[in-house]
């Protein structure tokens, strides 16, 4: 009320008040911190970066870093070689994480320790996995003395510094993540479905086959994804288990060399936005696939 007039003075709705006359759910109010989270930490140096990538230090046009990475073989090479270690790992780990998974979806003795041994790796980093290869598959390692002492080879066998010890050191520092995200996806299967199949005398391949990996097979759309993306971002493996400049020098050690090396930081973000599109193209077509999924089994009900 006004000392002048006696009047009541007009007081503005609550905020939660004006929110609900809109039709807003306050709940959203909580992605705000979120939002701006993502906005000052990725989506701002996404887009400096995206930007710097078309402003070339040496000129020749905004495009003229993507017409050297694609015109200059060793560089243009480490795309491929990234594809090479990267979707075989992202596969090995899906497929190897199923039958893990599935077996370790019901409760049995020793689930636990079990469990806890194939998430191992998780802890340890791929920094003390390399040096573990390292230790294990150098011509002078444990394996190599073993099999000679065996006598089941004549020489070591190279399985460090080349292809085949990037890719092992994917495999175990990657399954891990593969295998957690299945057995969550098994674990949201209502096990009834099985169980109806089995009292109408289906084998355990037939209730897989065409109960559990039609219905696991969207989670493993996405598991696939992510195990891809960690994979294809490879560095440290590739440099200390791998041969960095040569038969391994993958994407990400390009844009390193490029950035902070030689100081072309434009080069080096040029490198990034196209491992970007890489793996976004990759993830897209798996995506895609996903979705036929659904789209098969919406129209498998009609």
């Amino acid at each position: 009320m006004t000392a002048a007039t006696g009047q009541p003075t007009a007081t503005r709705p609550a905020l939660r008040h004006r929110l609900a006359e809109r039709g807003i759910d306050r709940a959203l109010l909580l992605l705000v911190p979120g939002l701006i989270f993502i906005a000052v930490l990725f989506l701002y140096p996404f887009l400096y970066g995206v930007g710097l990538s078309f402003s070339p230090q040496q000129g020749g046009g905004p495009f003229a870093n993507y017409r050297k990475f694609f015109d200059d073989p060793y560089l243009r090479n480490t795309l491929w070689t990234t594809f090479r270690l990267a979707l075989p790992a992202a596969l090995i780990n899906v497929l190897a994480s199923i039958p893990m998974a599935y077996k370790l979806r019901r409760p049995f003795r020793g689930k636990r320790t079990l469990t806890t041994l194939l998430v191992v790796p998780i802890t340890l980093g791929t920094v003390l996995t390399a040096e573990g290869l390292l230790e294990y598959l150098a011509p002078a390692g444990w394996l190599n003395k073993t099999l000679l002492a065996l006598h089941l080879i004549d020489q070591p066998i190279e399985l460090v510094h080349n292809y085949w010890g990037v890719l092992f050191s994917l495999i175990i520092t990657g399954f891990p993540f593969a295998f957690l995200l299945t057995m969550s996806y098994l674990s949201g299967i209502d096990p009834t479905l099985e169980s109806a199949a089995a009292t109408l005398g289906a084998g355990w391949r037939e209730r897989f086959r065409f109960i559990t990996l039609p219905l696991l097979a969207p989670g493993l759309a996405i598991t696939f994804c992510l195990s891809f993306v960690l994979a294809f971002s490879v560095f440290p493996s590739a440099f200390l288990v791998g041969d960095p400049s040569g038969r391994t020098r993958v994407i990400s050690i390009a844009a390193y060399h490029a950035a902070l090396e030689q100081f072309d930081f434009s080069l080096g973000s040029t490198i990034a936005v196209i491992m970007t599109v890489a793996m976004l193209i990759v993830i897209a077509a798996v995506l895609a696939w996903r979705g036929t999924l659904y789209k098969g089994a919406s129209g498998g009900k009609g």
